[in-house]
């Protein structure tokens, strides 16, 4: 079994009335993560030691906690998900499993965009897609910067593009191509990029790694990941580009968190979501993850344009719920042989 055939089976496996003065619960708050603890679970500490709300957290990987919180349906112990992607917490919505959002604490984000179009989930942070280069391998190659997701299929990239079609976000990307192009389309880019020699990784931080080495001139990946390597070594020349004009390379997709209807503690439940929509949180989304924070009181803390900046493609988040259709056509596309 391939490498990333294994990945791929991993991820698979893988209306609330608040009163105006609520008294917090006893009990520990039930947190499912769909997000990675190395990513999340420093500020979800940081929230219990400045609220004394104790929590206690599973993680997996967010398509599998998705599907666990709807397999577990009313009986589900949760009280709080956090998700790595608008589309798990599309798939919750669908299936009214979660508590509608005070109006306040959506307020919080300066985005409408970044949160529920009905009111159920907030995104706490903001991942661009783009295309992590080397400017010298680029004009090794005498390439130009693509203007499109779809221009790297063309015979002047063959070989030299870095993807990796097991990972959440791309999957989620792909999705989005689904809802926008149609399946036509999409199996079609799949098709595309795999006959034009597409380098396939596990995940995206080997992307960057063999584009720094020249492997490949660059490749799609999440922005914040090529400034993790930035902090070890300052002097790396790759960089990101930004698709222009709505392409779907320039998707911006979110975390985000939701309070099921199974919580016995709304109060704290809210707690923990306002918490990660505070400064505190929102600066350390900025500073130690390096994403965009989705509150207009905290600025990224690296060089990124701004949020509004970016020529997205029009899309509700929510709409990504079908990750399971994405999942089956990447597999059927050979992506994974």
């Amino acid at each position: 079994m391939s490498v990333l055939r294994l990945s791929l089976l991993l991820l698979v496996a893988g209306m609330l009335c608040f009163m105006a003065a609520p008294v917090l619960g006893d009990d520990v708050l039930t947190v499912y993560s769909g997000r990675n603890e190395s990513l999340i679970g420093p500020i979800l500490a940081q929230f219990t030691e400045d609220t004394g709300i104790e929590t206690e957290i599973l993680y997996g990987g967010t398509s599998a906690v998705a599907n666990q919180i709807l397999t577990e349906g009313e009986n589900s112990p949760a009280d709080v998900f956090i998700a790595q992607d608008g589309g798990a917490l599309g798939a919750l919505a669908a299936a009214d499993m979660l508590h509608k959002l005070p109006d306040a604490t959506l307020e919080r984000v300066a985005n409408a965009a970044f949160v529920s179009p009905d009111g159920v989930w907030t995104g706490l942070s903001g991942r661009a897609r783009v295309f992590v280069y080397s400017p010298e391998s680029l004009e090794e190659h005498g390439l130009e910067l693509p203007s499109s997701i779809f221009d790297l299929t063309g015979v002047e990239w063959s070989g030299l593009v870095g993807w990796a079609p097991t990972n959440a976000s791309f999957v989620a990307n792909v999705t989005a191509m689904r809802v926008l192009l149609g399946e036509d389309a999409t199996a079609g880019w799949l098709a595309d990029m795999i006959a034009n020699g597409v380098q396939a990784y596990p995940k995206n931080t080997p992307i960057v790694q063999a584009t720094i080495d020249g492997e490949v001139v660059g490749g799609l990946v999440n922005h914040y990941y090529l400034f993790r390597f930035l902090a070890e070594d300052p002097s790396i020349t790759a960089t990101l580009h930004f698709f222009p004009a709505g392409d779907l390379g320039s998707l911006v997709n979110i975390a985000g968190a939701a309070i099921l209807k199974t919580t016995d503690q709304p109060y704290d439940a809210l707690a923990l979501v306002d918490y990660l929509l505070g400064d505190a949180a929102q600066e350390y989304f900025a500073q130690s993850t390096y994403e965009y924070p989705l509150a207009p009181t905290v600025d990224p803390s690296v060089d990124l344009p701004a949020l509004a900046d970016i020529e997205t493609p029009e899309i509700d988040l929510s709409d990504l719920a079908d990750l399971q259709g994405t999942l089956d056509m990447i597999e059927n596309s050979g992506a994974l042989d």
